[in-house]
């Protein structure tokens, strides 16, 4: 009755899938992200090199870990735990995190991307503070809280590329002393990296040495697609 009880279907295909959140045959197909990607925004490329971009603009943060292409079915699985409350994702999305971060120089300590006091009361809880904290609980990582969001901005989904990184210029704050500390900061989605970029330059302010964004999706280019993996 204990094993009945703790059966489910997988999230995806509706398939009898036991104790886990999708079944072995979804889990395969999802559009992970190669292991050869800049170092810095996790963008593929040959050999792992540093991309044009982050060599002529170097972004605040320095280092990008990401696991899956931003699109069909993990555009799926992201929304249903943001907007349908699917939260039995975060232990399975925590450890694709964690796999993925395994053999890499693990930070000092880690916080999730804040949300504005706006946008928490009306979603009930942050998406990326779920799995950085079961991330971290795997990892021995400290969860860092002392930054926040002061500014309420509008939903960078909406905006043009090139709009995003105005919409949130000043958004956080940070009154830690975070002086030679390294620090990852937890997203569930990667587009341009403006976001990502703000928080590492109030972070650096703070006394930073070392940003690293772990991001659950990296929104890929057209162009770089066939460059993702679909294997586990």
């Amino acid at each position: 009755l204990k094993n009945m009880q703790s059966s489910q279907d997988c999230l995806l295909c509706a398939a009898p899938n036991g104790r886990e959140i999708l079944c072995v045959d979804c889990a395969v197909q999802l559009p992970r992200l190669a292991a050869e990607c800049c170092p810095v925004c996790a963008l593929p490329t040959p050999d792992s090199a540093v991309c044009g971009r982050c060599l002529s603009h170097p972004p605040a943060f320095d280092a990008t870990m990401a696991i899956f292409d931003y699109r069909f079915p993990v555009d799926v699985l992201i929304q249903q735990l943001k907007y349908a409350n699917q939260l039995a994702l975060v232990p399975w999305l925590a450890k694709q995190a964690t796999m993925r971060l395994s053999g890499m120089p693990l930070p000092d300590a880690a916080l999730a991307m804040p949300l504005s006091l706006a946008r928490l009361r009306e979603r009930g809880f942050n998406q990326s503070a779920e799995i950085a904290k079961s991330a971290c609980r795997r990892l021995g990582v400290p969860v860092f809280d002392g930054c926040e969001r002061i500014r309420d901005t509008e939903s960078q989904a909406g905006l043009p590329w090139n709009a995003r990184a105005k919409n949130v210029r000043g958004a956080f704050a940070c009154a830690d002393d975070l002086s030679g500390k390294h620090i990852a900061v937890f997203d569930d989605v990667m587009t341009t990296g403006a976001t990502l970029n703000e928080i590492a330059k109030t972070l650096k302010k703070a006394g930073a040495a070392r940003v690293s964004a772990w991001v659950i999706a990296r929104t890929l280019p057209e162009t770089l697609q066939a460059t993702v993996t679909s294997h586990v």
